[in-house]
């Protein structure tokens, strides 16, 4: 299964948590596993509390990693400046697994899914979901 997203690049970070449980629900799977990917190397799944706060913390805590306005020897090799994006996906990476119970992905009381696209330009990108488990 998978579904697409409109993002808008520059740390864009949306909540997908509703979407990729209604696919767990439609699975009829009890007990298993929901894994999640995107086949881009400037995007990131993971988990967090989806509350303008906590995103704004994110963001800062990423600038402070891997800031846009670098020098990224990736830069001077292609010239389209998202070196730090690239670095990003490889500190967060580009897929996420979740246990499932009883039918329903199993998250903390405030963790929502999101997924992140750093790169430096909009883009449609795709999320690719594997619900296995009886």
């Amino acid at each position: 299964m998978k579904f697409q997203i409109q993002t808008k690049g520059f740390n864009d970070i949306i909540n997908i948590t509703d979407r990729v449980s209604k696919m767990v629900g439609e699975s009829k799977v009890k007990e298993g596993i929901c894994l999640l990917s995107s086949p881009g190397s400037t995007c990131g799944l993971t988990t967090i509390e989806y509350e303008a706060g906590a995103i704004e913390d994110l963001k800062r805590a990423l600038e402070r990693i891997a800031p846009m306005n670098d020098d990224y020897k990736h830069c001077q090799k292609w010239g389209d400046c998202n070196g730090y994006a690239h670095v990003r996906s490889a500190l967060l990476k580009p897929f996420l697994t979740v246990p499932v119970e009883n039918g329903k992905l199993v998250l903390g009381t405030w963790q929502q899914i999101v997924f992140l696209d750093f790169d430096n330009r909009s883009r449609e990108r795709e999320i690719n979901v594997k619900i296995i488990g009886k």
